[in-house]
């Protein structure tokens, strides 16, 4: 992941959500070696995010999420991650 993308996405969970990039850095590291094509690996990292953030997250929405993350897995780009946080 470039350093730019990384900044990018660190502003936008900062401005958007109230995350503290320190927090998802430590997520980061913790999941640095996780399957992300592991359903439970990924829904639990999406409800810690949702948790971190203090945003509600419906079933449905959840579902959508890991169900891309793990069809995907390292083909997400800046643009569909940013998909995540709209709405």
């Amino acid at each position: 992941m470039s350093q730019d993308f990384q900044q990018n996405i660190f502003n936008h969970l900062k401005k958007k959500a109230n995350i503290n990039p320190n927090e998802v850095m430590n997520v980061a590291k913790a999941m640095q070696n996780a399957n992300f094509s592991d359903e439970k690996t990924v829904r639990d990292l999406v409800r810690h995010l949702a948790a971190m953030a203090n945003k509600p997250l419906s079933q449905q929405k959840e579902d959508r999420i890991v169900k891309m993350i793990t069809e995907k897995g390292d083909q997400l780009d800046q643009q569909t991650l940013q998909q995540f946080f709209k709405n």
